[in-house]
């Protein structure tokens, strides 16, 4: 049975594409864990980016954003805490600076395919990267580089999200590094 003492303080990253379900599974992890009274942060793309508006989004922007976030996350880690975090974070070299700032950093790529993640977009985003209003979109207009070496690999449009969070949870229980 998972117990708060079975949980032990981790950085779960969700990496993938706009639309490929990184916050709501986040969402639905956090739902789970906070009824089990785990304590946990969420570290949201969206929010994180509203907070800060002039984060950017070119190559080096991206990449020191990521960077931040993994350093606050690893902080947040050392001090006992589960942290969901939730970014396109499209750069495999900005992951790995992530991960350095954490002890137990689980990375989860939602592998989910462009096609779908096009199907969900209710802000309409990725029709306007296509039409070119918006520049560097992650899978339009810049690349996406696909994690060489996840922890987990989870394609949301073949999983419900609480067949998605359950196999997060069973990472997340496990003692392996």
């Amino acid at each position: 049975m998972i117990t708060k003492q079975t949980i032990q303080p981790a950085v779960v990253w969700f990496t993938g594409l706009s639309g490929s379900g990184k916050s709501t599974l986040a969402a639905r992890l956090a739902r789970i864990l906070a009824a089990w009274d785990v304590d946990l942060e969420i570290l949201d793309g969206d929010l994180i980016r509203a907070a800060f508006p002039n984060t950017g989004f070119s190559r080096d922007e991206r990449n020191a954003h990521i960077r931040r976030m993994g350093y606050i996350a690893g902080l947040l880690e050392k001090h006992g805490v589960v942290v969901l975090a939730s970014f396109v974070s499209p750069y495999e070299e900005a992951r790995q600076e992530a991960r350095r700032h954490c002890r137990r950093f689980i990375e989860v790529h939602l592998s989910t395919p462009l096609a779908e993640c096009e199907r969900r977009d209710v802000k309409g985003l990725y029709a306007k990267a296509r039409r070119g209003e918006i520049p560097n979109f992650t899978g339009i207009s810049d690349p996406y580089e696909i994690p060489q070496h996840p922890d987990l690999v989870i394609d949301t449009s073949t999983l419900s999200v609480d067949a998605a969070a359950a196999i997060v949870l069973d990472k997340l229980e496990s003692q392996e590094q």
